[in-house]
């Protein structure tokens, strides 16, 4: 009775936390039936109901809330727990899972990861592109990267990327037709890639500053991204001016392909970190890759 409760409060969990049977149960890989036959089989010998159901979603009742937030750490815990026994074998083992975005991961994860992976082959490594504010406890990741400006005081960060500045950027075929603006303010009679960080959130404002005086414009165009990757590739497309790091348009500005604009109004940024909840307990293969990550300053 004790593993079949167990079992139930798995399944009754993973419902609540994709907030579908069809989701929860390709996650635990069984049948959305079994999944509902065990959920209700829970709220019978426990005499409440837990799950409120319609024909487009599944939400915890009150009772169902309470039991979730009480149990979730706790099996958390236990996988944690889990994962740690890696430590205890000859070689790191485990999976890491990190919330960042792309850019991120072309500038600051790719360089390291061929000789990382192929040190450590029993750790496997997950990214997931976000440039929401994702809460990496509740989507259960082992860690996030950030700016160091939008860190949390109640997590540990490790500063993994050097400092860069953002760049406004448009390729040759755009300033054939527009001519190149002079201040931030003359960027609204131009054709601007926006970029939307998440879909609940306004588009970002571009940010300037020069001789101590700080400017966000918004801008307007017929293209937004949620990612600077697509909007680099739009601007070298000639479709409009693009606000993105430079280092990621350099080999671009280089060959000729993109000009840079507005450059003495282009601030800079500082690194990006790796963050994690400080009481988390770091297994040896997520503490290897912090320190294969960790930034060391060449100054």
């Amino acid at each position: 009775m004790a593993q079949q409760n167990l079992n139930d409060l798995l399944a009754f969990l993973a419902v609540v936390q994709e907030g579908s049977f069809t989701k929860a149960a390709a996650k635990l890989g069984v049948t959305p039936s079994a999944l509902s036959h065990a959920v209700k089989g829970l709220e019978r010998r426990l005499s409440i109901r837990l799950l409120s159901r319609t024909t487009r979603n599944v939400a915890p009742t009150e009772a169902g809330d309470r039991l979730a937030r009480a149990i979730e750490p706790l099996m958390q815990g236990i996988h944690d727990e889990i994962d740690a026994l890696g430590q205890l074998r000859d070689r790191p083992a485990g999976t890491i899972r990190i919330s960042c975005n792309d850019y991120v991961i072309d500038t600051i994860f790719r360089p390291i990861l061929q000789d990382f992976l192929r040190q450590y082959p029993d750790i496997t490594v997950e990214l997931a592109v976000d440039y929401g504010f994702t809460n990496i406890v509740e989507q259960r990741f082992d860690a996030g990267v950030r700016l160091a400006e939008s860190l949390s005081n109640d997590m540990i960060a490790v500063r993994i990327g050097p400092d860069w500045r953002f760049a406004v950027v448009g390729a040759p075929s755009y300033f054939a037709s527009h001519p190149p603006p002079l201040s931030p303010r003359d960027l609204t009679a131009h054709s601007c890639i926006n970029l939307r960080l998440n879909p609940a959130s306004e588009v970002y404002a571009w940010e300037f500053a020069k001789d101590g005086q700080a400017l966000q414009v918004r801008v307007s165009g017929q293209l937004t991204f949620n990612s600077v990757v697509p909007s680099l590739q739009a601007a070298l497309d000639g479709l409009g001016l693009a606000y993105v790091p430079e280092d990621l348009a350099r080999p671009h500005l280089q060959d000729g392909r993109l000009q840079s604009v507005l450059h003495e109004w282009c601030p800079v940024v500082q690194g990006y970190h790796l963050y994690y909840p400080n009481r988390r307990q770091p297994s040896s293969a997520f503490a290897l890759l912090v320190e294969a990550l960790r930034y060391q300053s060449k100054a």
